[in-house]
Protein backbone atom coordinates (compact mmCIF):
# COMPACT_ATOMS: atom_id res chain seq x y z
CA UNK A 1 0.00 0.00 0.00
CA UNK A 2 1.18 3.58 -0.81
CA UNK A 3 1.71 5.51 2.14
CA UNK A 4 -0.18 7.76 2.94
CA UNK A 5 2.06 10.98 2.71
CA UNK A 6 2.36 9.88 -0.85
CA UNK A 7 -1.27 11.38 -1.18
CA UNK A 8 -1.66 13.96 -4.23
CA UNK A 9 -4.29 16.14 -5.60
CA UNK A 10 -5.88 15.89 -8.75
CA UNK A 11 -4.70 18.88 -9.46
CA UNK A 12 -1.19 18.12 -8.26
CA UNK A 13 -1.08 15.06 -10.37
CA UNK A 14 -1.58 17.05 -13.49
CA UNK A 15 1.23 19.87 -12.58
CA UNK A 16 3.76 17.34 -11.81
CA UNK A 17 3.25 14.32 -14.08
CA UNK A 18 3.99 16.00 -17.45
CA UNK A 19 7.50 16.19 -16.11
CA UNK A 20 7.93 12.17 -15.84
CA UNK A 21 6.57 11.48 -19.36
CA UNK A 22 9.86 11.58 -21.25
CA UNK A 23 11.46 9.15 -18.63
CA UNK A 24 8.22 6.99 -18.34
CA UNK A 25 6.82 6.54 -21.43
CA UNK A 26 9.16 3.72 -22.39
CA UNK A 27 8.91 1.86 -18.82
CA UNK A 28 5.43 2.29 -18.72
CA UNK A 29 2.71 -0.05 -20.34
CA UNK A 30 3.30 -3.12 -22.11
CA UNK A 31 2.42 -5.47 -25.04
CA UNK A 32 0.01 -8.50 -23.63
CA UNK A 33 0.57 -10.51 -26.66
CA UNK A 34 4.38 -10.35 -26.57
CA UNK A 35 4.36 -11.22 -22.27
CA UNK A 36 0.74 -12.72 -21.69
CA UNK A 37 -2.62 -14.33 -22.90
CA UNK A 38 -4.32 -12.69 -20.30
CA UNK A 39 -4.99 -8.27 -20.21
CA UNK A 40 -3.15 -6.77 -17.93
CA UNK A 41 -5.39 -4.39 -16.57
CA UNK A 42 -5.42 -1.01 -14.09
CA UNK A 43 -8.31 0.55 -12.41
CA UNK A 44 -7.49 4.32 -11.61
CA UNK A 45 -11.09 5.48 -9.70
CA UNK A 46 -11.77 2.41 -7.00
CA UNK A 47 -15.46 3.77 -6.20
CA UNK A 48 -18.61 1.80 -6.75
CA UNK A 49 -18.27 1.48 -10.98
CA UNK A 50 -14.87 0.75 -10.70
CA UNK A 51 -14.73 -1.69 -7.74
CA UNK A 52 -17.68 -3.44 -9.05
CA UNK A 53 -18.18 -3.33 -12.88
CA UNK A 54 -14.87 -3.54 -13.41
CA UNK A 55 -13.21 -4.94 -10.42
CA UNK A 56 -15.71 -7.49 -8.71
CA UNK A 57 -17.61 -8.36 -11.72
CA UNK A 58 -14.34 -9.04 -13.88
CA UNK A 59 -12.64 -11.12 -11.46
CA UNK A 60 -15.86 -13.50 -11.32
CA UNK A 61 -16.60 -13.90 -14.61
CA UNK A 62 -12.99 -12.85 -16.83
CA UNK A 63 -10.31 -13.66 -14.50
CA UNK A 64 -9.01 -16.68 -17.25
CA UNK A 65 -8.32 -13.78 -19.48
CA UNK A 66 -7.64 -10.28 -17.55
CA UNK A 67 -5.70 -9.49 -14.19
CA UNK A 68 -6.43 -6.59 -12.50
CA UNK A 69 -2.62 -5.69 -11.74
CA UNK A 70 -3.02 -2.22 -9.96
CA UNK A 71 -5.43 -0.17 -8.14
CA UNK A 72 -4.98 3.71 -7.80
CA UNK A 73 -7.28 6.54 -6.22
CA UNK A 74 -6.38 9.70 -4.13
CA UNK A 75 -8.10 8.31 -1.50
CA UNK A 76 -5.58 5.44 -0.22
CA UNK A 77 -8.26 4.42 2.50
CA UNK A 78 -11.55 3.72 -0.40
CA UNK A 79 -7.98 1.81 -2.44
CA UNK A 80 -7.85 -0.26 0.15
CA UNK A 81 -11.65 -1.12 0.80
CA UNK A 82 -11.72 -1.83 -2.67
CA UNK A 83 -8.60 -4.28 -3.36
CA UNK A 84 -10.97 -6.40 -0.38
CA UNK A 85 -14.33 -5.95 -2.09
CA UNK A 86 -12.76 -7.16 -5.40
CA UNK A 87 -10.80 -9.84 -3.88
CA UNK A 88 -7.10 -9.31 -5.15
CA UNK A 89 -3.89 -8.68 -4.24
CA UNK A 90 -3.02 -6.00 -6.75
CA UNK A 91 -1.24 -3.17 -5.47
CA UNK A 92 -2.40 -0.04 -4.28
CA UNK A 93 -1.43 3.24 -5.48
CA UNK A 94 -2.14 7.18 -5.04
CA UNK A 95 0.68 8.11 -7.51
CA UNK A 96 -0.83 7.18 -11.25
CA UNK A 97 2.27 7.52 -12.98
CA UNK A 98 3.76 5.22 -9.90
CA UNK A 99 1.17 3.04 -10.75
CA UNK A 100 1.90 2.64 -14.48
CA UNK A 101 5.33 2.07 -14.08
CA UNK A 102 5.71 -0.69 -11.45
CA UNK A 103 2.54 -2.50 -13.20
CA UNK A 104 3.11 -2.08 -16.56
CA UNK A 105 -0.33 -2.71 -17.57
CA UNK A 106 -1.60 -3.17 -21.22
CA UNK A 107 -4.76 -1.21 -20.51
CA UNK A 108 -5.72 1.36 -18.16
CA UNK A 109 -9.63 1.47 -17.02
CA UNK A 110 -10.44 4.99 -16.10
CA UNK A 111 -13.69 5.02 -13.28
CA UNK A 112 -12.91 8.82 -11.69
CA UNK A 113 -15.15 11.79 -11.46
CA UNK A 114 -16.47 12.94 -14.93
CA UNK A 115 -14.38 16.02 -14.46
CA UNK A 116 -10.71 14.14 -14.20
CA UNK A 117 -11.25 11.66 -16.87
CA UNK A 118 -9.28 13.64 -19.56
CA UNK A 119 -6.11 13.37 -17.64
CA UNK A 120 -6.27 10.70 -16.81
CA UNK A 121 -6.93 9.22 -20.12
CA UNK A 122 -4.41 11.19 -21.92
CA UNK A 123 -1.78 10.40 -19.29
CA UNK A 124 -2.32 6.80 -19.56
CA UNK A 125 -1.69 6.87 -23.55
CA UNK A 126 1.28 9.26 -22.92
CA UNK A 127 3.00 6.46 -20.64
CA UNK A 128 1.56 3.70 -23.53
CA UNK A 129 -1.27 2.16 -22.47
CA UNK A 130 -4.42 1.51 -24.21
CA UNK A 131 -7.76 3.20 -22.57
CA UNK A 132 -11.63 2.18 -21.65
CA UNK A 133 -13.12 5.04 -19.73
CA UNK A 134 -16.57 5.11 -18.50
CA UNK A 135 -18.53 7.51 -19.94
CA UNK A 136 -18.79 10.34 -20.14
CA UNK A 137 -15.49 10.51 -22.21
CA UNK A 138 -14.86 14.45 -20.82
CA UNK A 139 -16.99 17.26 -19.59
CA UNK A 140 -15.73 19.91 -21.85
CA UNK A 141 -14.75 21.10 -25.38
CA UNK A 142 -11.11 21.64 -24.46
CA UNK A 143 -10.52 18.53 -22.59
CA UNK A 144 -12.43 16.83 -25.36
CA UNK A 145 -9.93 18.16 -27.96
CA UNK A 146 -6.92 17.51 -25.65
CA UNK A 147 -7.98 13.64 -25.52
CA UNK A 148 -8.06 14.02 -29.24
CA UNK A 149 -5.06 15.62 -29.94
CA UNK A 150 -3.47 12.84 -27.82
CA UNK A 151 -4.79 9.55 -29.52
CA UNK A 152 -3.67 11.06 -32.70
CA UNK A 153 0.36 11.46 -31.58
CA UNK A 154 0.52 8.74 -29.53
CA UNK A 155 -1.56 5.71 -31.44
CA UNK A 156 -3.09 4.16 -28.22
CA UNK A 157 -6.45 3.10 -28.44
CA UNK A 158 -9.51 4.32 -26.40
CA UNK A 159 -12.88 2.34 -26.12
CA UNK A 160 -15.52 3.99 -24.04
CA UNK A 161 -17.66 1.81 -21.70
CA UNK A 162 -21.66 2.18 -23.62
CA UNK A 163 -23.44 -0.23 -21.79
CA UNK A 164 -26.82 1.24 -22.60
CA UNK A 165 -26.21 -0.11 -26.21
CA UNK A 166 -26.59 -3.34 -24.64
CA UNK A 167 -29.71 -3.90 -23.18
CA UNK A 168 -31.70 -6.60 -25.26
CA UNK A 169 -34.53 -4.11 -26.09
CA UNK A 170 -31.84 -1.29 -27.37
CA UNK A 171 -30.20 -4.16 -29.57
CA UNK A 172 -33.76 -5.04 -31.14
CA UNK A 173 -34.55 -1.33 -31.68
CA UNK A 174 -31.50 -1.10 -33.41
CA UNK A 175 -32.11 -4.20 -35.50
CA UNK A 176 -35.40 -2.59 -36.54
CA UNK A 177 -34.29 0.72 -38.15
CA UNK A 178 -31.24 -1.48 -39.87
CA UNK A 179 -34.08 -3.32 -41.41
CA UNK A 180 -36.16 -0.10 -41.88
CA UNK A 181 -38.99 -1.25 -40.45
CA UNK A 182 -40.07 2.13 -40.14
CA UNK A 183 -38.78 3.41 -43.59
CA UNK A 184 -36.17 6.69 -43.02
CA UNK A 185 -36.52 7.65 -39.37
CA UNK A 186 -37.87 11.41 -39.87
CA UNK A 187 -37.58 12.37 -35.53
CA UNK A 188 -37.09 10.51 -32.19
CA UNK A 189 -38.46 11.98 -28.99
CA UNK A 190 -36.86 10.62 -26.19
CA UNK A 191 -38.38 11.20 -22.62
CA UNK A 192 -35.71 10.25 -19.79
CA UNK A 193 -37.14 9.73 -16.30
CA UNK A 194 -35.82 9.21 -12.76
CA UNK A 195 -37.33 8.77 -9.78
CA UNK A 196 -36.73 10.30 -6.27
CA UNK A 197 -34.72 7.28 -5.24
CA UNK A 198 -32.39 7.51 -8.55
CA UNK A 199 -32.57 10.60 -9.64
CA UNK A 200 -32.51 12.22 -5.81
CA UNK A 201 -28.95 10.26 -5.76
CA UNK A 202 -27.11 12.40 -8.27
CA UNK A 203 -28.09 15.62 -5.70
CA UNK A 204 -26.42 13.56 -3.61
CA UNK A 205 -23.10 12.78 -4.55
CA UNK A 206 -20.10 14.54 -6.14
CA UNK A 207 -22.56 14.82 -9.97
CA UNK A 208 -24.18 17.49 -8.35
CA UNK A 209 -21.55 20.16 -9.27
CA UNK A 210 -20.57 21.33 -12.55
CA UNK A 211 -17.40 21.03 -12.32
CA UNK A 212 -17.18 17.67 -11.65
CA UNK A 213 -20.12 16.34 -13.86
CA UNK A 214 -20.91 18.68 -16.62
CA UNK A 215 -24.17 18.28 -15.35
CA UNK A 216 -26.39 15.53 -15.91
CA UNK A 217 -26.84 16.55 -19.70
CA UNK A 218 -23.11 15.17 -19.89
CA UNK A 219 -22.86 12.21 -17.01
CA UNK A 220 -26.23 10.99 -17.52
CA UNK A 221 -27.20 12.12 -20.99
CA UNK A 222 -24.12 10.70 -22.88
CA UNK A 223 -25.41 7.20 -22.14
CA UNK A 224 -28.58 8.57 -23.84
CA UNK A 225 -27.22 10.31 -26.49
CA UNK A 226 -24.34 7.79 -27.29
CA UNK A 227 -27.95 5.32 -28.09
CA UNK A 228 -29.14 8.49 -30.71
CA UNK A 229 -26.18 8.55 -32.45
CA UNK A 230 -25.79 4.87 -32.56
CA UNK A 231 -29.50 3.86 -33.86
CA UNK A 232 -29.32 6.49 -36.05
CA UNK A 233 -25.99 5.72 -37.89
CA UNK A 234 -25.30 9.75 -38.07
CA UNK A 235 -23.38 12.34 -36.76
CA UNK A 236 -24.86 15.07 -34.49
CA UNK A 237 -24.40 18.66 -35.99
CA UNK A 238 -25.77 21.52 -33.92
CA UNK A 239 -27.95 21.24 -30.33
CA UNK A 240 -30.37 23.41 -28.96
CA UNK A 241 -31.03 23.24 -25.04
CA UNK A 242 -33.36 24.72 -21.95
CA UNK A 243 -32.19 23.89 -18.57
CA UNK A 244 -33.15 24.63 -15.01
CA UNK A 245 -32.70 23.66 -11.11
CA UNK A 246 -36.51 23.70 -10.07
CA UNK A 247 -36.88 20.98 -7.41
CA UNK A 248 -33.64 20.52 -5.58
CA UNK A 249 -30.92 22.67 -4.36
CA UNK A 250 -32.06 25.92 -3.08
CA UNK A 251 -35.82 24.85 -3.72
CA UNK A 252 -36.82 23.92 -0.05
CA UNK A 253 -36.99 25.55 3.26
CA UNK A 254 -34.39 23.24 5.37
CA UNK A 255 -31.18 21.85 4.92
CA UNK A 256 -28.11 20.28 6.15
CA UNK A 257 -24.94 19.10 5.93
CA UNK A 258 -25.50 15.78 4.60
CA UNK A 259 -28.43 13.36 5.95
CA UNK A 260 -26.32 11.41 8.70
CA UNK A 261 -26.60 14.82 11.09
CA UNK A 262 -29.38 16.06 9.47
CA UNK A 263 -32.11 17.69 12.24
CA UNK A 264 -34.74 17.42 9.87
CA UNK A 265 -35.33 13.85 9.25
CA UNK A 266 -38.34 12.96 10.28
CA UNK A 267 -40.19 16.08 8.27
CA UNK A 268 -37.71 15.14 5.19
CA UNK A 269 -38.70 12.19 2.49
CA UNK A 270 -35.59 12.37 1.11
CA UNK A 271 -33.73 11.40 4.21
CA UNK A 272 -31.55 8.71 3.40
CA UNK A 273 -29.40 6.32 5.46
CA UNK A 274 -25.96 5.23 3.65
CA UNK A 275 -25.21 2.94 7.11
CA UNK A 276 -27.61 0.87 5.58
CA UNK A 277 -25.27 -0.03 2.31
CA UNK A 278 -22.26 -2.31 3.98
CA UNK A 279 -20.47 -1.60 0.45
CA UNK A 280 -21.16 1.80 0.26
CA UNK A 281 -20.01 2.22 4.25
CA UNK A 282 -16.60 0.72 3.43
CA UNK A 283 -16.05 2.48 -0.20
CA UNK A 284 -17.36 5.73 1.56
CA UNK A 285 -18.23 6.07 4.78
CA UNK A 286 -15.03 4.90 6.56
CA UNK A 287 -12.90 6.61 4.00
CA UNK A 288 -14.29 10.55 4.86
CA UNK A 289 -11.54 11.02 6.87
CA UNK A 290 -9.12 11.51 3.77
CA UNK A 291 -10.90 13.70 1.16
CA UNK A 292 -14.01 14.51 3.04
CA UNK A 293 -15.95 13.14 0.75
CA UNK A 294 -19.78 13.01 1.83
CA UNK A 295 -21.75 10.35 0.00
CA UNK A 296 -24.86 11.19 1.84
CA UNK A 297 -25.02 14.84 0.93
CA UNK A 298 -27.77 16.90 1.42
CA UNK A 299 -30.50 17.30 -1.73
CA UNK A 300 -31.03 20.66 -0.64
CA UNK A 301 -27.47 21.70 -0.70
CA UNK A 302 -27.67 25.94 -1.76
CA UNK A 303 -24.14 24.96 -4.15
CA UNK A 304 -25.82 22.71 -5.99
CA UNK A 305 -25.30 24.47 -9.75
CA UNK A 306 -26.75 21.59 -12.44
CA UNK A 307 -30.12 21.02 -13.92
CA UNK A 308 -32.83 18.82 -13.02
CA UNK A 309 -34.96 19.55 -15.57
CA UNK A 310 -33.70 19.85 -19.13
CA UNK A 311 -34.98 19.85 -22.55
CA UNK A 312 -32.70 19.72 -25.74
CA UNK A 313 -33.23 19.48 -29.15
CA UNK A 314 -30.51 18.17 -31.54
CA UNK A 315 -30.40 18.02 -35.47
CA UNK A 316 -28.48 15.49 -37.47
CA UNK A 317 -26.45 15.39 -40.13
CA UNK A 318 -29.34 12.93 -42.27
CA UNK A 319 -32.24 15.34 -41.06
CA UNK A 320 -32.97 13.58 -38.17
CA UNK A 321 -34.62 15.81 -35.13
CA UNK A 322 -33.91 14.07 -31.57
CA UNK A 323 -36.23 15.75 -29.09
CA UNK A 324 -34.85 14.73 -25.46
CA UNK A 325 -36.25 15.78 -22.00
CA UNK A 326 -35.26 14.40 -18.88
CA UNK A 327 -36.51 14.91 -15.05
CA UNK A 328 -34.97 13.63 -11.96
CA UNK A 329 -37.89 13.91 -9.37
CA UNK A 330 -40.26 11.84 -10.77
CA UNK A 331 -42.97 9.45 -9.10
CA UNK A 332 -41.55 6.69 -11.47
CA UNK A 333 -38.44 5.35 -13.16
CA UNK A 334 -37.32 4.26 -16.90
CA UNK A 335 -37.89 5.73 -20.71
CA UNK A 336 -40.32 6.34 -23.79
CA UNK A 337 -38.87 6.42 -26.63
CA UNK A 338 -40.28 6.59 -29.83
CA UNK A 339 -38.52 6.68 -33.62
CA UNK A 340 -40.89 8.51 -35.92
CA UNK A 341 -40.67 7.26 -39.53
CA UNK A 342 -42.19 7.53 -43.53
CA UNK A 343 -43.89 4.37 -42.84
CA UNK A 344 -44.80 3.80 -39.08
CA UNK A 345 -43.35 4.27 -35.74
CA UNK A 346 -41.91 2.18 -33.50
CA UNK A 347 -42.05 3.09 -29.39
CA UNK A 348 -39.61 1.70 -26.56
CA UNK A 349 -41.52 1.84 -23.56
CA UNK A 350 -39.43 0.80 -20.59
CA UNK A 351 -40.34 2.32 -17.34
CA UNK A 352 -41.94 1.37 -13.37
CA UNK A 353 -43.26 3.00 -10.10
CA UNK A 354 -45.92 4.39 -8.48
CA UNK A 355 -48.27 1.25 -8.68
CA UNK A 356 -47.82 0.53 -12.24
CA UNK A 357 -45.53 -0.69 -14.86
CA UNK A 358 -44.96 -0.43 -18.61
CA UNK A 359 -42.42 -2.43 -20.44
CA UNK A 360 -43.09 -2.69 -24.27
CA UNK A 361 -41.11 -2.64 -27.24
CA UNK A 362 -44.04 -1.94 -30.20
CA UNK A 363 -43.78 -1.23 -33.95
CA UNK A 364 -46.50 0.32 -35.71
CA UNK A 365 -46.62 0.44 -39.20
CA UNK A 366 -48.46 3.03 -41.50
CA UNK A 367 -51.62 2.01 -42.76
CA UNK A 368 -51.02 -1.38 -41.40
CA UNK A 369 -51.54 -3.09 -37.83
CA UNK A 370 -49.83 -2.24 -34.94
CA UNK A 371 -48.35 -5.31 -32.70
CA UNK A 372 -45.63 -5.78 -29.70
CA UNK A 373 -42.26 -6.84 -30.97
CA UNK A 374 -40.59 -10.08 -29.40
CA UNK A 375 -37.23 -9.70 -27.82
CA UNK A 376 -35.74 -13.31 -28.33
CA UNK A 377 -32.59 -13.12 -26.84
CA UNK A 378 -31.90 -14.35 -23.43
CA UNK A 379 -31.44 -11.97 -20.51
CA UNK A 380 -28.50 -12.25 -18.77
CA UNK A 381 -27.24 -11.30 -14.88
CA UNK A 382 -25.35 -9.03 -14.23
CA UNK A 383 -25.89 -4.68 -13.99
CA UNK A 384 -28.03 -2.86 -15.79
CA UNK A 385 -30.51 -6.15 -16.48
CA UNK A 386 -27.24 -7.54 -18.27
CA UNK A 387 -25.99 -5.15 -20.36
CA UNK A 388 -22.92 -5.15 -18.46
CA UNK A 389 -22.32 -8.71 -18.87
CA UNK A 390 -23.05 -8.30 -22.42
CA UNK A 391 -20.09 -5.39 -22.46
CA UNK A 392 -17.79 -7.51 -21.10
CA UNK A 393 -17.91 -10.34 -23.10
CA UNK A 394 -17.62 -7.80 -26.20
CA UNK A 395 -14.63 -5.84 -24.24
CA UNK A 396 -12.93 -9.16 -22.87
CA UNK A 397 -14.00 -12.35 -24.99
CA UNK A 398 -15.34 -10.85 -28.48
CA UNK A 399 -12.23 -8.72 -29.86
CA UNK A 400 -12.06 -11.16 -33.02
CA UNK A 401 -15.65 -11.66 -33.63
CA UNK A 402 -18.11 -9.80 -35.73
CA UNK A 403 -20.04 -6.71 -34.47
CA UNK A 404 -23.45 -6.80 -36.65
CA UNK A 405 -24.66 -4.34 -34.45
CA UNK A 406 -21.94 -1.82 -34.14
CA UNK A 407 -22.17 -2.07 -30.45
CA UNK A 408 -18.19 -1.09 -30.09
CA UNK A 409 -18.09 2.23 -28.89
CA UNK A 410 -14.88 4.15 -30.13
CA UNK A 411 -13.30 7.69 -29.46
CA UNK A 412 -14.93 9.13 -32.18
CA UNK A 413 -18.77 7.95 -30.16
CA UNK A 414 -17.47 8.81 -27.26
CA UNK A 415 -16.54 12.44 -27.89
CA UNK A 416 -19.90 12.87 -30.05
CA UNK A 417 -22.00 11.14 -26.87
CA UNK A 418 -20.06 13.71 -24.35
CA UNK A 419 -20.30 16.90 -27.08
CA UNK A 420 -24.14 16.45 -27.37
CA UNK A 421 -24.04 17.48 -23.45
CA UNK A 422 -21.33 20.21 -23.43
CA UNK A 423 -23.12 21.91 -26.62
CA UNK A 424 -26.39 21.38 -24.66
CA UNK A 425 -25.24 23.32 -21.22
CA UNK A 426 -23.52 25.69 -23.33
CA UNK A 427 -26.71 26.71 -25.11
CA UNK A 428 -28.58 26.73 -21.62
CA UNK A 429 -25.44 29.35 -20.47
CA UNK A 430 -26.42 31.09 -23.65
CA UNK A 431 -30.14 31.51 -23.62
CA UNK A 432 -30.64 28.84 -25.60
CA UNK A 433 -28.27 29.65 -28.81
CA UNK A 434 -28.12 27.44 -31.32
CA UNK A 435 -24.63 25.40 -30.51
CA UNK A 436 -22.75 23.73 -33.69
CA UNK A 437 -21.22 20.68 -32.46
CA UNK A 438 -17.90 21.26 -35.42
CA UNK A 439 -17.49 24.74 -33.36
CA UNK A 440 -16.43 23.12 -30.34
CA UNK A 441 -13.41 20.56 -31.52
CA UNK A 442 -12.06 19.76 -34.66
CA UNK A 443 -13.08 16.01 -34.66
Amino acid sequence: MTDKKESITRRDFVAGGASLAATTVIAGCTNAAQTTQKIKMAIVGTGSRGSFTWGQEVVKGYSDVVEIVGLCDINPKRAAAAQKLIGVNAPIFTDFDRMIRETRPDRVTVTTPDGTHARYIIRAMELGCDVMSEKPLCTDEQQCQAILDAQKKTGKHITVTFNARHGLKDKRVKELLMQKAIGEVISVDFHEYLDTSHGADYFRRWHRKKENSGTLLVHKASHHFDQANWWLDSTPVEVMARGELKFYGRNNRFRATNCRICPHKQQCQFYWDVTKNPRYVKLYTECESEDGYLRDGCVWSEDIDIYDTMSVVVKYENGVTLNYTANTFLPYEGQSISFNGTKGRIDYHDFRGGGFRNDELRLTRSFGKSEPVTVTEERRTGGHGGADGSLHDLIFRGAQQPDPLGLRADLRAGALASLIGIAAYRSIERGGQIIKINELVKL
